[in-house]
């Protein structure tokens, strides 16, 4: 029925069969649907958009009035080309032009305007360029572009501009239209970025248009044009804007159907600069080319610079994330074949440095679960580009810690997903996941063989569920076979998944597949190494090497479990060719049996009873333990014969010391050792005139003068004998074997120096690493470093070494010893303490590689391991860079010991090693930022290894990226720059202490600190303070004023607290040097740090005023004040920062007045020190003033310039004025002006204070009793005795004169002022007695 109702109504009929009119179709519908008036206004604002977005203006003009539309043109009007064109045609007057032009045509006012100011902007581009790909202005171009959009502004603000027709004009001049050109209409309000975008008939030129644009911007940028400033703000706002329009709520795009063309054009010209930019990645993009630069820039945009004001997350994160998609899926063609055979070069280390930082900016803003879901989900929903998806594990797991256990739970999620049903997709996508982590080391995830141990390993792997399974997991591994590395294969060869025995079959046939794999890539599985680190994809290394490793390591193993290793068991059944031809051998290398039997004796008989060593290569082994056994027997009563009597005691010793160096490269003569180290020890005492009882005596504690070592000429040859055959028995000993394997030799050597002639051993070790370090040569530094290893290793024995001066008091251990012999101040000093660094760590680690962490560290101070940190840091930016797994290298001892040892090689690889990085995760000796202060103050500029750009670069590095965002418990500052501050702060202070108590320089008071190494740490303090008082002016709100105190106050607090008291003169010299120092760096930090950035009229007086005061009435003026005034350079500072507070106030003058008469009463010192150096002080003041105030200067600043001009005026010859208030303010004026004028012109004036006031005689005589009494007390004072004496007479008998009561001056109450003991009239707020005194 439906269906032949609708044909009838479409053709118009009615049920009848007549055909009807369309009038009376309409008239039907027009009868069913009512009126509704918002609706018809919809419908015409949809017509008038419709005829505006395709009617042609030109042709209406031509129309309306032929060529003679032209006559009135914009250009004409305002000439481009003229500077004075918009001076002589007011707005007005052009609008009124426009109108009547309009108005003649019969054409809106608005579409005309508009087709002409789009004409004037052609005009404009159209100029010539700089570049033959402009996107920005010329200067004059921006000159006249910003007169044309002032009048475009005054015909929108009186409606007689159009955007729609302006937009579309534009558009027509697209080829000429320059990009800033639209930015500036954007940016000024005349047509929005969208509103021009979406007038474009043609989405896809558009977009392409776009991006052509921002390619050039992009390479203009990283070219440093003129216009840098300008092109950083038109990016920013572009990218702003592409984000905010293309990544909004889905919500958001469906009002109307024309807003869509925005998201659509946005997100189109963000994923071609992105698709660009990846494609140049991939084809190998030359450094510093034009590409390269382009590349650089836009993936800047990705960081909070750039997208910093875009408000919400949420647009953003959606931008990030599909960002990370088109990653991730832009051009798949690579296969899964080829990442397994290529995935080894993808890691975080070989990705290009370009896609690694976009990584890290994808990372601000995504947490490592969100980056985890969204790599599972583009995974399973889309191709994929390999090398990027690995790229991107490699650095997810280098960036973020929790990403081993989310990579963990997902891989295990693929892995149960893979073997229930048998998805490939998932096992591969696992299995590629897992290796590409596990290249970036243990420290970001677990190694390839332990995961696939675990993994397949055992009864609950995902394999054991059903034959189903096992026969993917082998279909699986044997279809990678072609394609994988030697080490994936021996992996699974040697750790191979656990299979039932009625499936074995399986199993055997994937390693015959696997073992003939490795045939064809010339690599043997027997000849591999039992603990061999599989986790690496390097290189095969020989068998040989790993022998001697295996057999400790199994040693130690045996040790900890009491029984035989498993992977011992399974090598003598599996690999029996390697356990046979390298194991064995190694093991039952022959030996002097111990009388104890050790670990390796009671694993050779536990492998014996179990049948694992051949009965013939164990009565070979017992027979050469046997041989060995005899022979010492004989070599000892050779060497131990009588010498003749006819050599000297010197002599004897070069020969016996002759005789053990021989042996060392003799292996069959290595048993005689112990013998022959006996015989030294004795021929030593013989030479040291010691007796054999004194080897008895117990030495307490050595005294040791490192600035002045001296030694007795015979104890100076007997030691360099001694410490000559120490280096040269090691580099023979290195040319046989590494320190490992050496023997006990270097400990028994050492243990002849450990008794009554190691105060003289540590002394020449003094003269020698100390004072002629940088001339030894590198025989000479292995050497010594090796000996300060096994002194460290023998430091329970040894007793402590007192050092005196530069080091504390108390006794150092031997291990830190070496610390304080080796200085950080020179470019030699620099370098000879890294020499000794890296052979010590070098050989420590060599030496002690199968024992415990504990052991390898108490063989080296803590200090010495952080000294070798910071001068990694400071040489080698290398350093500076985050470790990778491809960056770990091997250690070696070999290269050191030869002539042309490379020492930045041999740092370098030292720092990379895993078992290095391993002891620097130890609190103790991990360098922290009050360790690299101390260090880095010891460094003097003149002679340091960096420039001093390369010197400020590297502090900047290090505070601000290294241990700023450490944590505190990593010895950083959490990110809080007043605690890098303030550990700073301490750090100079301490660091000024120390070296004025031993630096001996003749002008050390005249330096900063005591010498000149801390001038750029001053600078790095001013920078931070600096940032410090910003963020506190962003934290307070406006209209209030700081009560925070500043912590800089609270330091020296804190350190005045702990300085000793008394009235010793050493208590008051070390005080004196303190505040000192605190003065030096106050006066060069900001003045806001003595009295706060501002004030107010709710708290005039700020917590930071309140402290200075405190500090001058307390300390400064028994130690930095000058004549009873505080000197000039602090005074002056503490003016500034006033001033420049109170011109921050709604009224300057008010708070100048107001705080200047608080320091009358809080803090008085200040105004007498203003008074004594104002001639130098006043034309600062008055300019700093007069620069932002018309107005005269406050009335507090007026007095004490009035104070000063009547002190003048007194002590001239003319008649003087009256004194100004306060009295006690003119009275110090006049008490310091009298000090500097002779004493015979002082008499005749000092008659005029009989017509003064009487409270200014009481204050004259109380300033110019205390200058008598503090120049009797002062030793150092430069007053004139008698002629203060006779001042203080002048006064008195003045006061005696006019009977003018004075004795209640000094009884220090408040009340000697009020007006019934002083019968004067008041005169304003006064400084109470006691304070009075702190000006004296």
């Amino acid at each position: 029925m439906s269906d032949s109702w609708v044909p009838n109504s479409a053709s118009g009929q009615d049920p009848g069969g007549r055909r009807r009119a369309w009038a009376e179709l309409l008239a039907g519908r027009v009868k069913r649907e009512k009126y509704n008036p918002e609706r018809a206004q919809k419908l015409k604002e949809s017509a008038v958009r419709l005829l505006r977005s395709h009617q042609d203006l030109n042709a209406l003009l031509l129309e309306v009035e032929g060529p003679l539309c032209k006559k009135l043109s914009l250009s004409k009007v305002i000439d481009c080309d003229s500077s004075e064109a918009y001076a002589n045609h007011s707005s007005s007057f052009i609008g009124s032009a426009l109108q009547d032009q309009a108005s003649r045509l019969g054409v809106p006012v608005g579409i005309l305007s508009a087709g002409m100011v789009a004409s004037s902007v052609g005009q404009i581009c159209t100029a010539p360029a700089e570049t033959s790909h402009p996107v920005l202005l010329t200067v004059e171009q921006r000159k006249k572009l910003s007169s044309l959009l002032e009048f475009a502004q005054y015909l929108l603000a009186h409606s007689m501009f159009s955007r729609l027709s302006f937009c579309q004009e534009l558009w027509k001049i697209q080829s000429s239209l320059l990009l800033e050109a639209v930015w500036h209409l954007h940016v000024q309000g005349i047509v929005s970025l969208q509103e021009l975008l979406e007038s474009h008939p043609d989405m896809h030129a558009v977009g392409s248009w776009l991006f052509r644009n921002l390619c050039c911007l992009c390479e203009q940028m990283e070219a440093s044009c003129q216009h840098a400033d300008v092109a950083r703000a038109m990016l920013s706002d572009f990218v702003q804007m592409f984000v905010l329009r293309g990544f909004q709520k889905n919500s958001d795009l469906r009002r109307t159907v024309e807003p869509e063309k925005m998201p659509q054009v946005t997100v189109d010209v963000l994923q071609r600069m992105l698709i660009f930019a990846l494609d140049a990645l991939a084809a190998g993009v030359q450094e510093e080319s034009s590409t390269h630069k382009i590349v650089r820039c836009w993936f800047g945009v990705f960081s909070g610079h750039t997208l910093g004001s875009v408000i919400s997350t949420d647009p953003l994160k959606r931008f990030f994330s599909h960002t990370l998609t088109q990653i991730l899926t832009h051009s798949p063609v690579l296969k899964a074949s080829d990442a397994v055979q290529m995935q080894r070069e993808w890691s975080f280390a070989r990705t290009h440095p370009l896609l690694t930082s976009l990584y890290r900016r994808l990372f601000v803003m995504l947490s490592a679960e969100e980056l985890v879901g969204h790599l599972q989900e583009v995974l399973e929903t889309q191709e994929v580009h390999w090398q990027r998806v690995l790229s991107f594990v490699s650095a997810l797991v280098v960036c973020f810690p929790e990403a081993q256990q989310l990579l963990e739970d997902w891989v295990a999620r693929l892995m149960a997903q893979a073997f229930e049903s048998c998805q490939l997709d998932s096992m591969v996508t696992a299995f590629l996941v897992v290796r590409q982590a596990a290249l970036e080391g243990p420290s970001a995830f677990l190694s390839y063989a332990d995961w696939f141990k675990a993994s397949f390993g055992s009864t609950r792997g995902y394999h054991g569920c059903s034959k189903k399974a096992l026969v993917f997991l082998f279909t699986f591994l044997s279809e990678l076979v072609p394609f994988e590395s030697p080490r994936y294969l021996q992996v699974h060869i040697l750790h191979p998944p656990l299979v039932p025995g009625k499936y074995r079959s399986l199993l055997t046939d994937y390693i015959s597949l696997a073992k003939t794999r490795l045939a064809d890539l010339k690599v043997s599985i027997e000849n591999m190494g039992l603990y061999e680190d599989l986790s690496s994809a390097g290189d095969i290394t020989e068998p040989h090497s790993q022998a001697l490793q295996d057999v400790e390591k199994a040693i130690m193993v045996f040790e900890h479990t009491g029984n035989i290793p498993v992977t011992v068991m399974e090598a003598s059944i599996f690999r029996r060719p390697y356990y046979v031809s390298h194991f064995l051998p190694a093991l039952l290398t022959p030996r002097v049996l111990p009388k104890v039997p050790d670990s390796r004796v009671a694993f050779i008989e536990s492998l014996k009873r179990a049948d694992k060593i051949p009965p013939s290569l164990y009565s070979t082994y017992c027979q050469a333990c046997s041989a060995a056994e005899e022979k010492p027997e004989d070599a000892a009563l050779g060497v131990r014969a009588e010498p003749n009597s006819a050599e000297e005691p010197l002599g004897q010793l070069t020969a016996a010391l002759g005789e053990l160096r021989a042996s060392m490269t003799d292996p069959s003569q290595r048993d005689v050792i112990s013998a022959q180290v006996a015989v030294i020890s004795e021929r030593l005492r013989a030479v040291l005139g010691h007796n054999e009882d004194d080897s008895s005596v117990e030495i307490s504690k050595i005294q040791l003068s490192i600035n002045t070592p001296r030694l007795e000429p015979r104890e100076h040859m007997a030691v360099d004998l001694l410490l000559t055959s120490f280096c040269q028995n090691l580099m023979a000993a290195s040319s046989v074997a590494p320190p490992e394997r050496q023997g006990p030799w270097a400990a028994l050597f050492v243990r002849t120096m450990c008794g009554r002639v190691l105060p003289a051993v540590l002394t020449r070790l003094c003269q020698l690493l100390r004072h002629q370090g940088p001339s030894l040569s590198a025989p000479h530094v292995l050497g010594l470093a090796a000996l300060a290893v096994h002194l460290g290793e023998s430091r329970s024995a040894l007793p402590e070494v007192d050092v005196g001066p530069p080091a504390p008091g108390a006794g150092l251990p031997v291990p830190a010893l070496f610390d304080s012999l080796l200085t950080c101040r020179t470019r030699d000093s620099l370098f000879f303490c890294l020499k000794f660094c890296t052979a010590a760590i070098s050989y420590s680690l060599c030496k002690f590689s199968s024992q415990s962490r504990d052991t390898l560290c108490s063989c080296l101070s803590p200090g010495l391991i952080k000294k070798f940190q910071f001068l990694m840091f400071r040489l080698f930016s290398e350093a500076r860079q985050p470790l990778s797994e491809e960056d770990v290298a091997s250690l070696s001892w070999r290269p050191l010991h030869l002539p042309s040892a490379d020492w930045q090689r041999a740092a370098l690889s030292l720092w990379t090693h895993r078992t290095f990085r391993e002891v620097l995760k130890e609190e103790d000796v991990h360098l922290t930022y009050q360790d690299w202060l101390h260090l880095e103050l010891e460094i003097q500029p003149e002679a340091d290894a960096l420039s001093d750009t390369e010197r400020q670069d590297f502090h900047q590095w290090a505070i601000h990226e290294h241990f700023l965002p450490e944590s505190s418990a990593s010895g950083g500052c959490d990110g809080d720059l007043q605690a890098a501050c303030t550990i700073l702060v301490n750090a100079l202070m301490d660091f000024h202490q120390s070296s004025r108590s031993y630096d001996h320089s003749e002008n050390s008071d005249l330096v900063f600190g005591g010498r000149t190494g801390n001038e750029d740490i001053i600078s790095r303090l001013q920078e931070m303070v600096a940032d410090l008082e910003l963020q506190q002016d962003l934290i307070v709100p406006l209209g209030h004023t700081p009560s925070q105190e500043h912590f800089l106050f609270e330091i020296f607090r804190r350190r005045l607290q702990a300085l000793t008291s008394g009235w010793s003169v050493a208590a008051s010299l070390q005080r004196q040097r303190e505040l000192l120092m605190y003065k030096r760096i106050l006066l060069r930090l900001p003045s806001s740090v003595l009295c706060g950035s501002s004030f107010q009229a709710e708290q005039p007086i700020t917590a930071r005023c309140e402290q200075f005061f405190h500090l001058v009435n307390s300390e400064m003026r028994n130690f930095c004040s000058h004549g009873g005034a505080l000197t000039q350079d602090i005074t002056a500072h503490f003016f500034r920062g006033l001033l420049n507070a109170c011109l921050r106030s709604r009224d300057p003058s008010l708070m100048v007045d107001f705080i200047l008469a608080k320091c009358q009463t809080k803090c008085p010192l200040i105004l007498t020190s203003a008074l004594v150096w104002w001639p130098s002080l006043e034309p600062v003041l008055l300019c700093r003033w007069r620069r932002h105030c018309q107005s005269p200067l406050p009335r507090e600043l007026q007095k004490l310039q009035e104070g000063r001009q009547f002190a003048s005026d007194f002590l001239s010859p003319e008649a003087a004025s009256p004194a100004p208030n306060p009295d006690w303010l003119s009275a110090a004026a006049l008490h310091f002006a009298i000090q500097q004028v002779r004493e015979e012109n002082i008499r005749k004036q000092l008659k005029k204070l009989d017509c003064e006031r009487e409270e200014l005689l009481v204050f004259l005589f109380f300033f110019s009793l205390m200058g008598l009494l503090s120049s009797h007390l002062t030793s150092n004072s430069t007053t004139d005795l008698p002629k203060a004496f006779h001042v203080c007479a002048a006064i008195l008998e003045c006061l005696e004169k006019r009977k003018i009561s004075w004795l209640a001056l000094f009884q220090l109450t408040e009340s000697v002022f009020s007006p019934t003991s002083m019968k004067t009239r008041p005169s304003g707020k006064r400084p109470s007695c006691m304070l009075l005194w702190t000006c004296t």
